[in-house]
């Protein structure tokens, strides 16, 4: 057998029992995944002494909490382009590096606009970041695994702060804010090195034999991707004309505007609302984010349980998700308790029905057609991502006009029932998208 055959079908001496180098590609997303939540993060956790340094009111605050996502949302559709056209090893290789240059430069920024600066280049370079990883686990995880597989790697979102978030507020006390920016920055940078080495695709992987292939594509994982269809407008019409796409994106951006008040002013909010020291908001804040961490777990133990138990992905992968928009619709009761334990539980009640939205992830590598599934996870990062741009710049005008946040939690309360609304009544089954392509006569 010569190497080409070896490296497609695996080495016929291990084809018995399947290796499991599926999971070594999930180990990475979920360190990655890590790596690009803390780089966005950290400047909400910076916010309370940055604002102090660079003379920033909640206006220009919220703006700055926001500049990422306009980046970010605007380079969805040109990074899954490039997903589609060069592949997930180079493209989210080279976005790593880049996106931790940015970062380690905001440790550096003395004015407004440089801070601004990286910030827009942080959001370009993280955008093909899902839709890698959505493209990662619909390459190497059956259908059967996606849900628990996008459950661990979607813990990167929340492992980070839930865990780092004491040491990290330490070291802002220690230090101050911009060593937290070299300091992320600086791990994005030596985590580049290590997916270059380690990350292959299936078909190329020396770690796989014919076994686990055929386990992976007798459940719908694209062992071997179809040459992508030439770029058109058309494309990307017609997936915004299909009602199965727009109730996913819609009910993402609503699961995303949660967790983007968690990313930027839940730490402002402690520290002002709350008047916590850095430290012991750290311990405060890590909380929720442990919450999310097993809500995350946990949607994606439901989903795969009911669809084994229904045998329907409609509801396998609906219910979790309506459920967790539920949850997190909860999130203005927070603004009429005092108690900061209550404030707290509610929170974390809040942010575990978050964490099972996660499921999303999910959900649209269920919809994506096989060969457009780059600009389908873009398009839909984007939906989801208009919630970074919204929230933190209507939470600051809301807070600038009232000095209250009560108005900014009842904000995205609505929008997160407005989300139960698009999975419930606009999505419909959940079976892969077949668009008509067919040139017109």
């Amino acid at each position: 057998m010569n190497e080409t055959e070896r490296t497609v079908l695996g080495d016929p001496a291990l084809a018995g029992k399947p290796t499991r180098a599926r999971f070594l590609a999930l180990g990475l997303v979920t360190v990655g995944t890590t790596i690009n939540y803390l780089d966005r993060a950290v400047l909400g956790i910076a916010a309370p002494l940055l604002k102090v340094q660079l003379h920033l009111g909640p206006r220009e605050l919220g703006f700055l909490l926001s500049a990422f996502s306009y980046s970010y949302v605007a380079a969805q559709i040109p990074g899954g382009i490039l997903l589609d056209r060069l592949g997930t090893r180079i493209v989210y290789g080279f976005a790593v590096g880049f996106w931790s240059i940015c970062t380690f430069l905001q440790g550096m920024a003395s004015s407004f606009v440089m801070l601004l600066s990286c910030l827009l280049g942080l959001g370009a370079a993280e955008a093909p970041c899902f839709p890698s990883n959505s493209r990662v686990l619909g390459a190497w995880f059956p259908q059967g695994e996606r849900a628990r597989a996008n459950g661990v790697f979607s813990l990167g979102q929340y492992f980070g702060l839930a865990f780092l978030s004491p040491p990290l507020y330490w070291i802002e006390d220690r230090w101050g804010w911009r060593a937290l920016f070299f300091l992320t920055g600086a791990a994005g940078l030596i985590f580049t090195v290590f997916w270059f080495f380690l990350y292959r695709d299936p078909q190329h992987s020396r770690s796989t034999n014919r076994a686990e292939l055929d386990h992976i594509r007798s459940g719908g994982g694209l062992v071997r991707p179809p040459p992508p269809p030439k770029w058109s407008w058309r494309n990307m019409r017609l997936l915004l004309g299909n009602r199965a796409f727009l109730g996913a994106g819609l009910g993402q951006f609503a699961s995303n505007s949660t967790l983007v008040f968690f990313l930027t002013w839940y730490p402002t909010y402690l520290a002002s609302a709350q008047h916590l020291k850095l430290q012991t908001a750290g311990l405060l804040a890590a909380l929720p984010y442990i919450a999310a961490s097993v809500g995350l777990l946990f949607g994606g133990w439901w989903s795969d349980w009911l669809i084994r138990r229904t045998g329907s992905a409609t509801i396998g992968r609906k219910a979790p998700i309506v459920t967790g928009l539920a949850m997190a619709s909860c999130l203005l009761l927070a603004g009429f308790v005092h108690d900061i334990v209550a404030v707290i539980g509610i929170f974390s009640f809040v942010f575990f029905g978050q964490g099972m939205c996660n499921l999303g992830w999910t959900l649209i590598t269920d919809l994506a057609p096989p060969d457009l599934r780059g600009l389908t996870t873009g398009m839909f990062n984007l939906f989801a991502n208009l919630a970074g741009i919204v929230i933190p710049a209507v939470i600051g005008i809301i807070l600038g006009s009232t000095r209250s946040f009560v108005g900014g939690l009842a904000f995205v309360s609505v929008i997160a029932l407005l989300g139960m609304l698009c999975y419930l009544v606009l999505l419909g089954p959940v079976r892969q998208i077949e668009l008509s392509r067919k040139p017109s006569a």
